[in-house]
């Protein structure tokens, strides 16, 4: 008979945990009369032959032998901390190298053109185009070649190798970090001296017929300031496209009215210049004379009429800034520059004249901002204080003051009369590209790539007023600065007779500086050209035409029109229904 198949052992999980400690202890036990034959064996050799036999073991072994478990971490402490020093000062300068390479990527002027990126390209050595890549992303590929070509010079050029040039460079930053702190003034020539005594005596009449000007508006019928408000309102929300041309090949960053508001400037990414009549739309004539972007146009204030017609005439009706870093006076007669003013060492993106018409201001990307004479055609000031590039630039309405902003994010206010910075217009988060001055002396708006406006009241020494404006990055801000009485609100007055006494002359004067920096004009990357009135800061009309950014504006003297120009290559001119 067969027997009956063994009944198996169960095995439990506590079974095996008590035969693993078992041999654990077994293991232990061997390992440790190894260990005491070794010491037995041993004459007190060296103690670095010891730690290398003891640190096998297990660290509680340790505790009651010779070997100084102190001198073991303090070593291994000492090793772990060099090799993170390396490690972190490795990572500080890669860091470093690349904050530098950016900053010198943004200062590199790369062309526009796809045609020129891919032959610049080409000539590198590196491939024209690779899978999936527009014509932004080649002209940004062709940037960070351009950097890093330009930070492997330095490196090799600097004396004594890379890390000496860190050393240098460390050592530097910390002296710069000690200066930035501490104000300093720099001797300004004769020639500054007696242009600064100029402007003062200046500014201080106009600033006293300013006044006196303020203090009889504020005796003006209540009722017909209101009525004068309402009829404003009524004509800025009937504002329309009234006209619309093609200004050139390339996008159209600056636009300006003349003096009498009956011609327009326009500048281009080009480097052309064209004049156009308004509102026809009419080219009247072609200024070369830039070899890149055009970025800054200004008409001189004494340049009332344009007139086109005397070829011979050698009298500077505007100014123009480029990329190519020049400054341009034009007779408007003349296609090409009466005078080339030299001097930023990078690209000239602002230009505006003196109330005077005796100076002209520009802002550069080299961080910058300088102050010229005209009739001598030289430099008289090179003013510093921005941290990044310096965009845009206004002389207030007297003359006395000049606000400047940049890629920093923050605007500053300057006293032409003393040179000291009087005023930081801060809050904005981003860049400000756009800024313009109240035509009562005392509010200042920019416009900021935070898609916001805000108001400076400098008799506050504050921000009044944020306006979240735009849905992208606004490019330009403009009030409204009135030379006569815009002819929608002449033609109301005619048919209103509670505003009948507003027929004579003076009166209708009166009414333009009543009307003067009323609405603010904003325009923006989001394609609006946004009309507000100030005081409550109300937006009263948004134009809507342009494809794509809308990169300048400007208003027309007379309050006829408003006129934008944009990225599509396109300049508008918006006004009253009535006027269409």
């Amino acid at each position: 008979m067969s027997q009956p198949p063994s009944k198996k052992e169960r095995v439990h999980f506590g079974t095996l945990e008590r035969e693993g400690v078992a041999l654990a202890k077994r293991k232990r036990q061997e390992e440790d009369i190894d260990i005491d034959k070794k010491r037995d064996g041993e004459d007190g050799g060296d103690d670095m032959l010891k730690l290398t036999e003891f640190t096998k073991e297990d660290p509680r072994d340790l505790v009651g032998s010779t070997v100084d478990l102190d001198l073991i971490d303090e070593s291994l402490g000492d090793t772990i901390d060099d090799q993170m020093n390396d490690e972190s000062l490795e990572r500080r300068r890669q860091a470093m190298d690349e904050f530098e390479r950016k900053k010198l990527a943004r200062s590199i002027a790369v062309p526009t053109a796809d045609l020129e990126v891919r032959a610049q390209l080409r000539s590198l050595d590196h491939p024209v185009c690779l899978f999936g890549e527009d014509a932004g992303d080649r002209r940004g590929r062709l940037r960070y070649i351009l950097s890093t070509i330009a930070i492997e010079q330095k490196k090799s050029a600097a004396p004594g190798g890379s890390e000496d040039a860190m050393t240098r460079g460390d050592a530097d930053e910390e002296e710069e970090d000690e200066g930035e702190d501490e104000e300093f003034y720099t001797e300004g020539s004769e020639e500054l001296r007696q242009a600064r005594h100029k402007i003062a005596v200046y500014s201080l009449a106009r600033a006293g017929d300013r006044l006196e000007r303020q203090r009889k508006d504020c005796e003006a019928d209540l009722a017909v300031v209101r009525q004068r408000r309402q009829n404003l309102v009524k004509t800025l929300q009937s504002y329309t496209n009234d006209g619309s041309q093609v200004g050139g090949e390339r996008p159209l960053a600056r636009i300006v009215f003349s003096a009498d508001s009956k011609t327009l400037l326009v500048g281009s990414w080009s480097g052309a210049i064209k004049l156009w009549t308004v509102p026809q739309c009419k080219e009247v004539r072609t200024y070369r004379g830039h070899t890149d972007r055009v970025g800054g146009l200004s008409f001189r204030p004494q340049s009332a009429a344009i007139h086109v017609l005397d070829t011979e005439s050698t009298v500077v009706d505007f100014a123009s800034g480029a990329a190519d870093k020049t400054i341009h006076l034009w007779s408007a007669a003349k296609e090409t520059p009466v005078a080339t003013l030299h001097g930023h060492a990078n690209r000239v993106v602002h230009v505006n004249f003196h109330p005077s018409g005796d100076f002209l201001g520009s802002a550069s990307y080299d961080g910058s901002w300088r102050l010229w004479d005209i009739a001598a055609q030289r430099e008289l000031l090179l003013q510093e204080g921005h941290s990044r590039e310096v965009f845009c630039l206004r002389f207030q309405c007297d003359g006395s003051l000049v606000a400047t902003a940049g890629l920093d994010g923050v605007g500053r206010v300057w006293d032409l009369r003393s040179g000291r910075s009087v005023m930081a217009l801060e809050g904005h988060a981003k860049e400000i590209f756009g800024l313009d001055w109240s035509p009562n002396g005392f509010h200042v708006a920019t416009g900021s790539a935070d898609n916001t406006v805000r108001v400076f009241d400098l008799r506050k020494m504050e921000s009044i007023c944020q306006i979240p404006a735009h849905k992208s990055m606004i490019t330009d801000v403009r009030f409204f600065h009135a030379a006569s009485l815009p002819p929608a609100l002449a033609a109301a007055d005619c048919s209103d007779d509670s505003t009948t006494m507003m027929d004579t002359s003076t009166d209708r004067e009166t009414n333009a500086r009543l009307c003067s920096g009323q609405y603010l004009v904003s325009a923006s990357n989001d394609g609006l050209v946004n009309v507000w009135t100030t005081g409550d800061w109300k937006l009263q009309k948004s134009l809507a035409g342009h494809v794509g950014k809308v990169m300048s504006v400007d208003v027309a003297g007379d309050g006829s029109y408003i006129a934008s120009s944009g990225y599509d290559r396109t300049f508008k001119l918006w006004g009253p229904e009535d006027l269409a």
